[in-house]
Parts: C-alpha cells; structure tokens; sequence
C-alpha cells in the first residue's frame, strides 16, 4: 500500500438525497478489502470512495514485457459502492471523568464479531468493508486503536504492521488519559496499547479461547461485584461492602451464619455483589485476596471458604512504598507458581492503587514497559492506574525488572552451586601428583573457605582440612598423608634460602643436598659467614666438555644422595619440599667436587604469590664480564651478576 492511497481523502459535493456535505479520510487496511474512515456526516452510496475498481480484464503479455512500467494506482474493490458500518454508538466508552477510551477487551470481541458477520454476508464478497467514525479526534483514535487490536490480537499480525497504516493518520491519533480529576500529565498511545496486547497474547495472558463475554460484561458491572479478570492469575476489583467489618472469631454467634462454601454463599442473605465476589471466588482457584483500602467488610467471609486475606493497606491516591511492593511480588509469585491458585486484588474502587500492585507484578515477571502495562490493564478493566501513580510505575518500572533477574540469578545460583568436596575426593587428587609453585610464604595465614560449606559426607576429620575447598592447580600434594607441618596451605618457606647447598653430578643424575646447621655458640654473622664462605661463585667451565644446563621444578631424579651436617629430623624436614626447588646448573666439570651454591631469585616475588625463583639468562654477547670469565667464548649461559646480588640479599635477609 503507497502512501498516496493511505492518505487518499474522500470529499463528497452535495449529496442529493441527505443534502449534506461528507468529509472524510480513507485508509486501506487490507487491500481491496477492509478500510478505515472518518467522516463528518455518515457516508452512504453517493459518497465517493478514492480506491476506483480492480480491473477485471488482466494485463496483455505486451504491457508485462514493456520495460516501461506504468505508475501504479490505488485499485479498491470490485464492486462499488463499499459497505459502510460504525460502532460509535454501538459499542460506546463508559468514562469516569474526562477519560475517552480506550476500548476494552469486551468492545474487541464485539466488534470482531460484527466484522466477521460483514465479511462473511455472500453480498459483501466483491464489495471493500470501510469502518468508519466520527471525526472528532476521540472517537478516530478509540477507532484506530480496535482496528490495530483487532488485527494483532485476532488476525495475529505482528504490531508494526497493525500500526502502520494509521501512522499516515491526518491528524495525528489523540493520545489517551486517565480517568482522575486532575489535569492530564501523562499520556497512553494507540501504540502502547497495541504493543500493550500484543505482548501479553504472547505471554499467554489474554486471548479469546477461553474468554466469556457474558460473563465479563456482567460482572464488571457495580451491581454484581465490579471485577474483572486482566490475566489468568489477576483479578482487578472494587471493595466489597457489608457490616460489621472486624474478623469474626469462631466464638461469636454470626460464626454460624457465614458460609463455607459455593452453595452456602449462594442461599445466603449477603448483598448481591458480594455473593457474586465469593461464589466466583470459591470457583475460579483463587487462593489470596489482598486489601489496599480501609476495612469495608469482614475478612472471614473469605477465610472461611478457604481463600487466605491479606492486608496492605496505604493511602488513596498514593503509591505504595518500594518494601510492600516487594512483599507483594514475592508473595503473588509463590502463589501463582508454586500453589497455582489466582491472587485477587482491590482498593476501594479497584483501579490505582491496585494497578500499581498488580503492574508491578506483571512488570517484574513478563518485562512489560509502564506504558504497555498501563495500557493493557486498561484494555481489560478501563481506568486503571490514575494520575501520579503512573508516573510512578514509570520511574520504577526498571527495578521492577532487576528484581527479577536478581532472584532467577540467585536461582541458578543455588541449584548450580557444588557442594564441598570430601576428604577421599582430595586424597584422589594428591595420587595425581600435581605439582605447581607454592603460595606466597609472606601472604599465608589463616585461609577461610571460599565458599559455603555443605553436604560433607565424610566423618570427623582435621577442622582445618574440612574448611578448605577442593585442591585446584597451584595447590600441590606430594602425599596422601598431611600433618602439621605439610599441610599443602601451610607449608614452610623454601629450604633454598635457609642455608643449604645443592650439587649436581651431570653424569649419574644426582642431586646432593647438605644442610648447614648453627653450631652451639655460634651467632648468627658467624654461621652467615661460614655458610657463605663454603659456596663457590658461578663460574664459566674451562675444559668440560659435557656443557648443558639443567632446571629442575618436579622431582624428577632417580637416585638422591643426601649427606647432612645436622641431624636426621632436619634432614626430614628440609627434604620434604625439595620438589619446588628451582635449581640451574651451568657447565659443571665431571671431575669437581666442590658444591655449586643454590639458584638465586631472579626477581621479587609476583602478584599472585607463587614465589618463582629467577631463570639464568642467555647472553650472546655479554657486556659486563669478570676477570675470571673474560677469556670464555659468547654464546655460554652464565648467571647475571644482578641475579648474584639480589640472591645474597634474599638470603642474608632470609638467615
């Protein structure tokens, strides 16, 4: 459809059989079929329609091969003139104050009706069907938006294409408001409430398969409880009224005559509205009543059929403060999916201040905006939600929403959440054999558990091993058997820095490890200086010809020779973390015995406290060379002499 056709006017000179001029606007909704009007006098077959006939004769083959194509024209239908019909008094608006629309979901299910009745008469087969109204901008915008509800909710056309065609609408369709007594503030679209029911037919919460119109034009009536049905789990309605109002206790004699169930509501002397609350209460599964308003009616008229009552009462006019709203979300959600039983809300007139609880609801659950709630509750109970409580839902309607994704996160949280491993889970993992670089020594302490401990299916066990999580890489066994001493998140600093000595024979793969001990008598410079004296500097090989170099961060030997200057239990001791040892050896001659002196750390310690010692470097060209080492070709590994600094510093600093 071109814009031309959609905003194709429609100007009748005098008519000669009403003697009137008719002004209007035609839009095609449907080609060649359905089309929406307005027009200032009711059109009748003098008045002239700007969609000329379909050809019947189809194009020569000639015109369809022409390069050249001719521009198109609006074609209409076949036969003229169209049938004309109208429901602006058929189906009129019941305002509260200076409301106007927009029609409710009873009007629709009329009105779709009438339409289906119209395209289906066999007279009408070859004529266009025109909707028209008055064009007054109330009654050309209550017109378009049932139009574009029709088609979304009925013919299931997605919503902007129901909303195109009036976009084109000469003048723009007025905005609706609410129905309080202040000024306007804060206005509805047709394009809210188009996207309002749409969403919610996607949602599931409206359609016509199971919708009843008797029952929906009666009771919203005030004489037969003014209620009405927005969602399968919501009922919107006005407070009940009847004496006396205080919970009536099981001692009091009125106990006797308040009914328990359907059939005694329905043989009972309460006023007709409220036996209709309780009779279709009692029958529709609904299993909460919430009261905004002050106490009009007894509560143990619902408790006593089973139905729970609950007050949150606040002020009219008012919004309900954040925490009661939560209350309410949290209540309404328990009731809706885990006891699947319907919530009935209500005020005093069953319009602000429940849109406000029941929107938020909807909101937090389905991702409605405030505009579509807003304009959806009204599609299925006019007036809802009045004056500032709009904007209101507006500002909040973001929270709303993250109140939902907090609480389907904390969900997924608790299901997915691993229970704390066992003791026999973690002796599996230390016959891996695992091993990687220790915690930071300086950064060790007391370790808390880094999540909640649950589900410990083993006996009584060491405190300190059932507080830990379960072994990741970082975090190496060497035994199945743990101690005090060699609890993997309490181990001791490393025995490179504590006065010992490691030496190498390349050629049988041994490692000789021999600890230095402190004479008695000894002070701490002296046993410094002894240990010192007996390391040799790192020295370039002169004659060797067996050149490599070795690193070590896994015990990989096969046969250990330890000699000790201390006794056995140091030795124990001292031996037991010889698998992180990281330890270089340049070219070493087969024929000396003199002990190479520990690998010294090439740098501090990194962030993440795994205390890696410092790699040799490879200088191809070496600039800064001793005396002794100047006569060495390039190419040879050899230990920086800022690497030999920084290892005597550790290492006086560590003694």
């Amino acid at each position: 459809m071109s814009q031309q056709a959609a905003r194709a006017p429609a100007r009748a000179p005098v008519s000669p059989a009403l003697g009137t001029t008719s002004y209007g606007q035609v839009i095609e909704y449907i080609q060649n079929r359905v089309y929406l009007a307005s027009y200032t006098h009711p059109p009748n077959e003098h008045t002239p329609f700007p969609y000329p006939a379909t050809p019947v004769k189809s194009p020569s083959k000639r015109l369809s091969k022409s390069p050249q194509r001719p521009i198109p024209v609006p074609s209409g239908p076949k036969v003229h003139p169209p049938f004309y019909f109208t429901v602006d008094e058929y189906l009129p608006y019941n305002r509260f104050h200076a409301d106007f629309g927009p029609l409710h979901v009873g009007h629709l299910y009329r009105f779709a009706v009438l339409l289906h009745e119209i395209l289906g008469d066999p007279n009408n087969a070859e004529r266009g069907v025109v909707f028209w109204s008055k064009p007054d901008a109330k009654s050309r915008a209550n017109a378009a938006c049932l139009l574009a509800c029709y088609m979304v909710l009925i013919q299931n056309w997605p919503p902007h294409l129901a909303l195109a065609p009036i976009a084109q609408a000469e003048p723009p369709l007025m905005p609706f408001r609410d129905a309080g007594y202040s000024q306007a503030d804060f206005s509805i679209g047709v394009q809210d409430v188009v996207y309002g029911v749409w969403k919610a037919k996607e949602e599931g919460l409206v359609g016509f398969r199971d919708f009843r119109l008797d029952e929906y034009e009666r009771y919203e009536r005030v004489d037969q409880g003014d209620f009405n049905w927005l969602t399968p789990s919501f009922i919107a309605l006005a407070s009940p009224q009847h004496q006396p109002v205080a919970p009536i206790l099981p001692d009091s004699p009125l106990y006797a005559t308040i009914p328990i169930n359907a059939l005694a509501v329905k043989k009972s002397n309460l006023p007709g509205p409220f036996k209709n609350v309780l009779s279709h209460f009692s029958k529709r599964n609904v299993g909460l009543v919430v009261r905004l308003n002050s106490e009009l009616y007894s509560p143990t008229y619902f408790t006593a059929l089973g139905i729970n009552h609950l007050d949150m009462i606040f002020d009219d006019g008012t919004c309900p403060p954040l925490h009661m709203v939560k209350k309410f979300i949290r209540l309404a959600h328990e009731m809706i999916t885990v006891n699947k039983k319907a919530i009935a809300v209500h005020c005093k007139a069953g319009l602000g201040r429940t849109g406000c609880l029941i929107g938020a609801y909807l909101i937090y659950r389905y991702g409605f905006t405030a505009n579509e709630i807003i304009a959806f509750m009204r599609f299925m109970r006019p007036g809802m939600v009045v004056g500032p409580q709009q904007h209101w839902l507006h500002l909040n309607q973001g929270t709303f929403r993250e109140w939902w994704w907090e609480d389907l996160l904390k969900e997924k949280l608790a299901t997915a959440l691993p229970s704390t491993p066992t003791k026999s889970i973690r002796r599996s993992h230390a016959s891996i054999g695992q091993t990687a670089t220790p915690p930071n020594p300086s950064q060790s302490g007391k370790r808390s558990a880094l999540g909640e401990i649950t589900a410990n299916e083993a006996g009584p066990s060491n405190p300190m091993d059932e507080n830990l999580p379960v072994p990741t890489p970082g975090q190496p066994r060497k035994t199945g058997k743990m101690d005090s001493r060699h609890h993997p998140y309490a181990r001791a600093p490393s025995a490179a820095f504590n006065g010992n000595t490691v030496v190498e024979d390349p050629d049988s793969q041994i490692v000789e490890m021999r600890s230095h001990r402190q004479n008695p008598g000894e002070n701490e410079e002296e046993w410094e200086l002894r240990v010192l004296g007996r390391r040799t500097s790192s020295r370039s090989p002169m004659g060797s010809e067996k050149k490599r170099a070795v690193s070590y961060t896994t015990t990989t030997t096969t046969t250990s020779r330890y000699s000790t200057a201390g006794d056995d239990e140091a030795l124990q001791e001292l031996t037991s973390d010889v698998e992180n040892w990281t330890h270089h050896d340049e070219h070493a001659s087969a024929t000396s015995d003199k002990p190479s002196r520990p690998k010294t750390p090439g740098s501090t310690k990194n962030g993440s406290g795994s205390g890696t010692l410092g790699v040799a470097k490879l200088r191809g060209s070496p600039v800064r060379r001793s005396a002794e080492s100047r006569e060495v070709k390039s190419g040879v590994r050899k230990t920086s002499g800022r690497v030999g600094s920084q290892g005597l510093a550790a290492s006086r600093s560590r003694s």
